[in-house]
């Protein structure tokens, strides 16, 4: 994960933060808001790749955000275009730092710690990413460069069989937020970085310090978006996908992190990927939003 100074903005979310860890641990309630379901969809409770599962490129760990299709039915599944980068945590400019090509290959895995890479559930390959593209194209916009950072891995069909749009634990998403999280507003993500010792941690819940430019979001939630958590996925109050979790602030807030505004970034990917009819898949289990306190 990438890190970066916070703004001097400290609106919003502090005397939240202890209000935060108890909803973590109760059992999910089911939502009122009902996904539209697939049937070439595994079962959620069968899906081995869904939304948070880690995924391995060149030994480098991060978690899987969102399940996506295309026009002619194909399966990929995104992250942050920085975990298949080549430079080091603090290079932020995706026009600027090296990265692997389209066509690495990426490894879906589950239960990778600090030991080993964890049980493989599944392959892909890189078929787009934000920085390789930016760099292609010759973009110099600064707010572009630092915070478009999305890729896509697509799906072996071998293992289409056990793949599942659903978020673990958190159902959704809806579909595809336009208006991302308002400040003060809940949020929620799922994370499987390697660095953390107990999948009981891997659901968040949050707070949104609101909009930090056309491209980035700032967000507060316990537990923060650690290295390895790089590409998970963020929904809002009602469940729909809004964000991408990219960097790890310093300052004000210690772990605050700064997200990818996903409608952008999918925006930007429909128009240079070439991949045709790209889109969102919405999850087959109903959203089931944690309350705050």
């Amino acid at each position: 994960m990438r890190t970066r100074p916070a703004t001097a903005r400290t609106s919003v979310v502090l005397a939240l933060l202890a209000l935060l860890v108890a909803p973590l641990l109760l059992p999910a309630s089911a939502g009122a808001a009902t996904a539209r379901r697939f049937q070439d969809w595994a079962p959620a409770s069968e899906a081995t790749i869904t939304p948070g599962v880690q995924m391995y490129t060149d030994g480098a760990q991060c978690t899987a955000n969102f399940v996506y299709t295309d026009r002619r039915g194909r399966v990929y599944v995104g992250y942050a275009a920085h975990c298949a980068g080549l430079g080091e945590a603090t290079d932020t400019s995706g026009c600027g730092t090296p990265s692997l090509p389209t066509g690495t290959k990426v490894r879906f895995a589950q239960g990778g710690d600090l030991v080993s890479g964890g049980t493989t559930v599944g392959r892909g390959r890189l078929a787009y990413s934000s920085w390789e593209t930016m760099q292609r194209l010759g973009t110099t916009d600064a707010d572009t460069c630092d915070y478009n950072d999305f890729a896509l891995v697509r799906v072996q069909k071998r293992f289409l069989g056990a793949v599942n749009p659903s978020v673990p634990f958190l159902g959704g998403p809806t579909g595809l937020s336009s208006e991302g999280a308002p400040a003060g507003s809940q949020v929620y993500s799922y994370g499987q970085s390697s660095l953390r010792p107990t999948t009981l941690l891997s659901p968040k819940l949050g707070v949104s310090l609101g909009a930090f430019g056309e491209w980035s979001w700032d967000v507060y939630t316990l537990t923060p978006g650690v290295p390895g958590d790089s590409g998970s996925g963020l929904l809002d109050a009602d469940g729909a996908a809004f964000g991408t979790l990219s960097t790890v602030a310093i300052a004000p807030l210690p772990l605050s992190n700064g997200v990818g505004d996903l409608a952008s970034e999918l925006d930007f990917a429909r128009r240079h990927s070439g991949i045709k009819g790209l889109r969102l898949a919405a999850g087959t289990e109903p959203f089931s939003a944690l309350p705050l306190g």
